[in-house]
């Protein structure tokens, strides 16, 4: 499966506006009830079937990331309960009546994508778009798909359900942001009155809150754990470069090691890690490539010349003849955060050298 939406009609006007549908919005496959699909010539993109929508639907839930249903939304209902697993994992599930008037967010709405594909049919379609989540309603944000845009991530949804529900029901919310991007209030979304954005963890824990929401990438001290996670959403930004050098041949279980010790001796999450750099001869690094690969990390590679603009407190001759700059770890991370200083300078271990900065995020570095 190479698109990304399944949509799928059982009558006349509806494999109609499914097939309008396929043509407007990019990477969607069409599928037709063969009986009332004249017109629709299988071919990449459209499909016939000949079997109940129920036996149909299975193969679709595992293969798409949204499914639209030209149904009405008792018959979705129906259809789509045997295959519910996770509110992680379910696709986005959308239902358009057969003339397209009403286009309504389903399944997974905040998660999977439904409420923003709802919007974005609706305009294909000139349809009445029908989302009902608490926060969409409300005109807020929603606590699940905070720092979406950004790549942030939860360390954990176990308090997810009821630090969404202390949002919309108006109960008293602490918002704690220590470092990451800013801008994470969407568009045309107001903050509430009974939501108060925290300087510091004093002033969080002075706050009178029901609920609080922490934004950090450092890993909290015990004391905190204990007062605030029970009732907190921890989320990750990925606020941290690493400035890596290494002896050729290093392996990936090496470098692993020397990165998670030194997060650990920082006390700062390894869910935090935005990316790796160092130098451009370490393009074809197997062992910073397959690290880079387990974890999804980019990899930022600089020329001498860039390495040798950031002044450092201990060029190095050695490194020099290997790779024509003075410095790697340290000159790599800031070049790649944007930062004016390091969290931490180069530390040696084995054959492998490390450096830490903190991405700068809208002008205004972030420190703690």
């Amino acid at each position: 499966m190479t698109k990304r939406y399944a949509a799928v009609a059982i009558t006349r006007n509806g494999i109609q506006l499914a097939r309008q549908l396929g043509e407007r919005l990019a990477g969607t496959d069409v599928y037709g009830y063969a009986k009332y699909s004249e017109g629709l010539v299988e071919s990449e993109g459209q499909y016939l079937f000949a079997e109940p929508v129920k036996e149909l639907l299975p193969s679709l839930f595992s293969r798409y990331e949204g499914v639209i249903l030209f149904f009405s939304l008792g018959a979705v209902v129906r259809l789509i309960a045997p295959l519910l697993q996770d509110k992680k994992t379910d696709p986005a599930v959308i239902a358009i009546d057969e003339r397209g008037e009403h286009v309504i967010s389903v399944l997974s709405g905040h998660l999977g994508g439904a409420n923003a594909l709802c919007l974005t049919i609706a305009k294909l379609l000139c349809s009445h778009p029908v989302i009902t989540t608490a926060s969409d309603v409300q005109g807020t944000f929603a606590v699940d798909l905070l720092g979406q845009a950004f790549a942030w991530r939860a360390d954990s949804f176990d308090n997810m359900k009821s630090v969404s529900a202390a949002l919309v029901n108006g109960e008293p919310v602490a918002v704690l942001q220590e470092c990451g991007e800013r801008g994470w209030l969407p568009v045309g979304a107001t903050l509430p009155e009974h939501v108060c954005l925290c300087s510091s963890v004093a002033e969080l824990l002075e706050s009178p809150f029901s609920a609080a929401i922490i934004v950090t990438d450092r890993l909290l001290e015990a004391p905190e754990e204990s007062t605030l996670l029970s009732r907190s959403v921890l989320y990750r930004p990925r606020s941290l470069v690493l400035g890596l050098g290494c002896n050729r041949g290093t392996s990936e279980a090496e470098l692993e090691a020397v990165v998670r010790d030194t997060l650990n001796e920082l006390k700062l999450s390894l869910a935090s890690v935005r990316n790796i750099a160092t130098a451009q001869i370490k393009g074809d690094e197997a062992g910073l490539l397959t690290l880079c690969s387990k974890y999804g990390w980019e990899l930022a590679l600089y020329t001498p010349e860039q390495l040798n603009t950031i002044p450092i407190a201990n060029p190095s001759d050695t490194v020099f003849r290997a790779t024509g700059a003075y410095g790697v770890c340290e000159p790599a991370a800031l070049l790649s955060s944007g930062a004016a200083d390091w969290l931490l300078r180069k530390k040696k271990s084995g054959n492998v050298t490390i450096a830490v900065a903190r991405v700068l995020f809208d002008g205004v570095e972030e420190s703690l």
